[in-house]
């Protein structure tokens, strides 16, 4: 979906001329490899003890995004850090939200970074939207475990 993930950017920051212009596009991380911003993400949401983080690869099903990172905190405040702490992380390094939504009630609070999307919930709103049985033809993604604070794995 690499044509995809230009109009994506292009979307995100149009041109100003008002001429369409093509930009290279990064290349597709082969199986096992993350775009780094979302392991960034990840890591930033284990700072803030954020339980049952996924990955979903939505690139051969969905055209808006490519990835779905899900997590879930305890309770409000949780949830409002953990988005806190990813956006703020994520926006050092470079990449701006484009959208943040959900904040106020935090019970879903959703990061819209184009080519992924932060889902961060509250344990009764995660089992009730059930995005995993949603997008359930989509493919988890393996988290490396070296990459990925011991506290984001799901606890079985």
């Amino acid at each position: 979906m690499k044509h995809n993930s230009t109009a994506k950017e292009q979307s995100l920051r149009p041109t100003t001329s008002g001429s369409l212009q093509l930009k290279p596009t990064a290349k597709e991380p082969t199986s096992g490899a993350l775009d780094e911003r979302i392991l960034v993400a990840l890591n930033a949401a284990g700072e803030k003890k954020a339980i049952n983080s996924i990955v979903l690869d939505l690139r051969e099903i969905a055209s808006f995004t490519d990835y779905f990172v899900i997590t879930s905190g305890t309770n409000e405040r949780q949830v409002q850090a953990i988005a806190d702490e990813i956006v703020e992380t994520l926006k050092k390094a470079g990449t701006p939200a484009a959208r943040v939504e959900g904040y106020k009630t935090a019970e879903w609070i959703l990061l819209d970074y184009g080519d992924f999307v932060v889902h961060i919930f509250d344990e009764k709103a995660r089992k009730f939207y059930d995005l995993e049985r949603l997008w359930r033809e989509s493919k988890p993604v393996e988290l490396p475990p070296e990459s990925v604070n011991s506290s984001l794995r799901s606890e079985s």
